[in-house]
């Protein structure tokens, strides 16, 4: 187990939740530029990494967990409000009910998306990761406070939401080597469906962070200088 993945893995989402946390404004169009960088890292690294790696050691059928995953990662949104991709929904009013449905999913999700770097996959997918992570951070924070959480309980569950993907990572090193009874005949499955999940993730962030369709030059330049990013990683 390679530490530096689990330290960059949980200070990415827990930072990132503090720091939103204590934060006196928040800059919506920052936000949609980082948002627009992650999601066209993501898509490029699941293209030119994650899609050929799996189907390299699975039949054809693998196609179908993959869709699987792009419908579970529908289902997850119905619960989560789209916090996986940075989407804020904002309440006129305080929320007093505990958002029982958006912690389960949002760690749901983390969970899966840790799973494939147990196969030794490159750095960039680990830092694909922890960039979209960063957003999805900011956005349950906002969240949580809308449901009037205290600041003490927001730091503990943004602790347990930033540890969702080194547990994903730690179970599947176990699942990939055999611990964990013969799941590991069952990997290339899971991992057809986190690639579904990130497909779904990545091109609803690039679709969502355009307003009306307008061609937007700052969003442009994040969205190249993201698969750019990717494609010099995955030439070098």
């Amino acid at each position: 187990m390679e530490v530096w993945k689990v330290v960059v893995l949980f200070a990415s989402a827990f930072l990132g939740g503090v720091v939103m946390l204590f934060s006196k404004k928040t800059n919506a169009q920052r936000l949609k530029l980082i948002l627009s960088f992650s999601g066209a890292y993501l898509f490029a690294i699941t293209v030119l990494h994650l899609m050929p790696e799996v189907y390299r050691y699975a039949d054809a059928s693998i196609g179908l967990f993959v869709i699987g995953g792009f419908l579970f990662q529908v289902i997850l949104e119905q619960f989560s409000e789209g916090i996986e991709h940075g989407h804020i929904h904002v309440h006129s009013k305080k929320q007093h009910a505990f958002p029982l449905g958006v912690m389960l999913s949002l760690c749901i999700h983390a969970f899966l998306e840790g799973m494939p770097l147990a196969k030794d996959y490159q750095k960039e997918l680990v830092f694909g990761i922890a960039l979209h992570h960063i957003p999805a951070a900011f956005a349950l924070v906002l969240v949580l406070n809308q449901h009037h959480i205290s600041k003490r309980n927001i730091i503990v569950l943004m602790a347990v939401f930033a540890a969702m993907s080194p547990l994903g990572y730690y179970f599947s090193l176990r699942l990939s080597n055999g611990s964990v009874g013969d799941l590991q005949n069952y990997f290339g499955s899971i991992m057809g469906v986190v690639i579904g999940m990130f497909l779904h993730i990545s091109t609803t962030i690039l679709f969502e962070s355009s307003v009306d369709h307008r061609f937007n030059l700052k969003k442009m330049v994040a969205v190249l200088l993201g698969l750019g990013v990717a494609v010099v990683g995955f030439l070098n």
